[in-house]
């Protein structure tokens, strides 16, 4: 089972995108174990964004992740990170795959709606940056023997 945190950035909040984005994540069979709004300081949008300080868009990742609040998430399910990306769809919308989130509702890279981690490793790192640990609750949801493959 893999974990991976989902941003809806301020652009997908402020176009009341926030519930479409959850549900599509859902529907695809996900399981959401963390949620809140953030209202994101230049600092930690700097320890979000490290891994690209000293790249072109940077200034600009920073000034947007900080312009207006941002829904974190986080997901569970089997290849949750592979799924969520496949939903988000690729960073630019122009490229991004029909029925995506980003192809259905975006136009361009600056204003991608969402950030998912692309990797498990990444997406532990992300989840302890955004959640305490008494804030990804773990529980038992009663579809998960329909939408994964458990034993028993």
């Amino acid at each position: 089972m893999e974990n991976t945190l989902v941003l809806i950035k301020p652009d997908g909040v402020q176009r009341g995108l926030i519930g479409e984005i959850i549900s599509r994540l859902e529907k695809r069979g996900l399981k959401l174990v963390a949620a809140k709004r953030v209202s994101v300081d230049r600092p930690f949008a700097e320890k979000h964004y490290a891994i690209h300080k000293g790249k072109p868009f940077y200034d600009s990742l920073i000034q947007h992740i900080t312009s207006a609040p941002v829904m974190a998430t986080v997901w569970q399910g089997p290849n949750a990170i592979a799924i969520v990306r496949q939903t988000m769809g690729k960073t630019n919308p122009a490229e991004a795959a029909p029925g995506s989130v980003r192809h259905d509702f975006g136009l361009v890279p600056e204003r991608n709606l969402t950030h998912a981690s692309d990797s498990v490793e990444n997406g532990a790192q992300e989840i302890a940056l955004w959640f305490g640990e008494d804030e990804v609750i773990e529980w038992d949801r009663s579809t998960d023997r329909w939408a994964f493959f458990l034993n028993g």
